[in-house]
């Protein structure tokens, strides 16, 4: 009995074709980290340069707004992607990002509001390029190393914090604020790189395109078209039928549970990530007294421990399970975020009794509290390297885009809620170390509570794309 072309895939090694691919994504996905980082360190210059002097209040409103494009993205990406196609929807998301950050080069000291607006638009395509980029690669690779593989695309977002912590120290003071934003319109490029490869062969099928899935499957396993296997083949009303039902309520309606768990999930891995992402630089400059070259080398320490810790949850959870995978670096991350917490009791004086903050006390327990958030984001953030592409594996190849994005998008209300807590902490003032201690706590409870809900999800390692119904 002849094989099906997904049978092929599986059983075959890694194209040329299919690792380009894989890279496209990978790059695409730095893009995105690099952006949602930088915008930290800037805000962290924004803070100190005449003309802006940010308060803890406005730096926690440009910090929220980036959290808002996010969410709008993931769930606005998500549905394109399963109607227009992977490919076309993972262009636009880049367009769309460089179009927002080209303006934001406009902007006049002070307009923090503008900043503000500006940043919505920009997190509205950087919020999309996980959501469209995941089922992408995995609707192309074999099903026993989907897990490895679609992670990859967020496996090396870390270094998107690396480069913008190298950006920063190299370019930071000679190009100001404005130089760094710049860098942001370097992601154009990919727009050349995606045009050369073709759609999804699953999403081609699920909307009828036969011939053009086999030329698909052809260029990823690099065959001609003729050796490409049997493919189903849908009739043209159910084709139909099923891209109508491409749409948020059928997936509200027919998957409840798997939207509850991505959704709840999501906003617990996510909270105490994209705020360490969004404040780490100010609070370990203006609390511990870190000057920002200290910081950016710290950064790039973090950028490390998250860019393996994803590479682990990412490599094990083809060999453990998704689901095990996911609760055991809840746990771990929740024991950074509690390091961290109590690092900053001891930086505010509140275990010594005294009240005094000693600049030995500060510069130690700064250490610490460094250590502590490099624990924190290499599981609680590290888990990334698997939790969106274990997400996309709950919904059939119809729905993939919309119920991952729906689910991450309203997940991401954390992206907004993060940062503008930790702002409301601060309020008009800088950040001192009193104020960390709760958020981490939170962030810790978080984590755990995020393991266990996973831990309801369905198993998929292994399984092919097709028995997920």
């Amino acid at each position: 009995m002849s094989k099906t072309a997904m049978e092929q895939i599986d059983s075959l090694p890694l194209t040329r074709n299919q690792k380009s691919l894989i890279g496209l994504t990978i790059v695409g996905n730095i893009s995105e980290f690099f952006d949602l980082f930088l915008i930290g360190f800037v805000i962290h210059l924004l803070m100190k340069t005449p003309g802006w002097e940010l308060t803890g209040f406005e730096a926690g409103i440009i910090g929220a707004a980036s959290g808002i494009g996010t969410v709008l993205g993931a769930v606005l990406w998500g549905r394109l992607a399963d109607s227009i196609g992977r490919k076309k929807a993972f262009i636009w998301c880049i367009a769309v990002l460089v179009f927002f950050t080209a303006v934001t080069l406009t902007i006049q000291p002070g307009q923090w509001q503008l900043l503000s607006l500006y940043r919505v638009g920009v997190c509205i395509g950087v919020g999309g390029l996980n959501i469209t980029s995941i089922p992408f690669v995995q609707e192309f690779v074999p099903a026993q190393q989907r897990g490895l593989l679609s992670g990859l695309t967020s496996v090396f977002i870390p270094l998107g914090i690396f480069l913008g912590s190298l950006a920063t120290k190299v370019l930071g003071e000679p190009f100001g604020w404005k130089g760094l934003i710049a860098l942001g319109c370097i992601p154009v490029v990919l727009i050349a790189w995606a045009a050369i490869v073709p759609e999804s062969p699953r999403f081609l099928i699920s909307h009828g395109q036969i011939d053009e899935a086999r030329k698909a499957y052809a260029w990823a396993m690099r065959i001609p078209e003729g050796n490409v296997g049997e493919l189903p083949v849908i009739p043209s009303e159910n084709s139909s039928e099923k891209v109508a039902k491409v749409s948020y309520g059928h997936v509200l309606h027919k998957y409840p549970k798997q939207l509850v768990i991505i959704s709840l999930g999501s906003f617990c891995f996510i909270l105490g990530a994209f705020t360490v992402q969004s404040w780490g630089q100010s609070i370990l400059g203006e609390s511990f007294k870190f000057d920002v070259s200290t910081v950016a080398y710290m950064f790039m320490g973090v950028s490390l421990a998250d860019l393996l810790g994803r590479l682990g949850s990412a490599w094990i959870s083809d060999r453990i399970g998704r689901r095990r995978t996911m609760f055991i670096w809840g746990l771990f991350g929740a024991v950074g975020c509690v390091i961290a917490a109590i690092s900053a009791k001891v930086a505010s004086g509140t275990f010594s009794g005294t009240g005094a903050e000693s600049s030995s006390t500060v510069h130690t327990a700064g250490i610490v509290f460094f250590i502590g958030i490099v624990v924190a984001m290499a599981f609680g953030d590290g888990a990334f390297g698997i939790l969106n592409a274990f997400g996309a594996e709950q919904f059939p190849n119809d729905v993939r885009s919309t119920g991952v994005g729906l689910g991450y998008g309203i997940g991401a209300i954390a992206k907004v809620v993060g940062p503008y807590f930790v702002g409301a902490l601060i309020g008009g003032g800088k950040p001192t170390p009193d104020v960390v201690f709760l958020p981490f706590i939170v962030f810790a409870v978080l984590l755990v509570a995020g393991g266990f809900i996973y831990l309801q999800a369905d198993e998929t390692a292994g399984k092919q794309l097709e028995q997920i119904k």
